[in-house]
């Protein structure tokens, strides 16, 4: 007799095997590198081969992406530091010295304030105002 499986139910194999998990409602997916990003995205099931970043995709005056810039690119390590809902990243693919080898640069902007995050890991400094009561007297 077949019985069916619980979907709610997982092994620890099947949640090893997952390169994807849903956080808040976006999709948050490892890089070839290891890195944890929502704006990697990568699709090969059934031989169809599709990866790509869809932060470099909403810029289209940048360079072409290619997987070898998620090693260095800023853009995880900014979203596990700065957590603002209100921090929005834009990025472009950038040469660096002589033009020998490509970057990813990414600035950031707030849209409660309306002003460019100089140092986006950081945030505005408006959004993340502590209460009076948690200063030292």
């Amino acid at each position: 007799m077949y019985k069916a499986r619980d979907p709610r139910r997982t092994t620890k194999d099947e949640c090893n095997r997952r390169s994807s998990f849903v956080v808040g409602h976006s999709l948050v997916m490892k890089t070839p590198f290891g890195k944890e990003c929502k704006f990697y995205y990568s699709d090969y099931f059934r031989g169809k081969e599709t990866a790509e970043c869809r932060l470099l995709a909403n810029n289209p005056e940048t360079e072409k992406w290619f997987p070898a810039l998620c090693q260095t690119c800023p853009a995880p390590d900014i979203l596990l530091a700065n957590q603002c809902p209100h921090l929005h990243l834009y990025a472009r693919v950038a040469k660096t010295l002589f033009g020998l080898s490509k970057k990813v640069e990414v600035e950031g902007f707030c849209e409660q304030t309306f002003t460019e995050v100089a140092a986006p890991r950081v945030g505005c400094g408006h959004c993340q105002t502590v209460p009076r009561e948690f200063y030292d007297p």
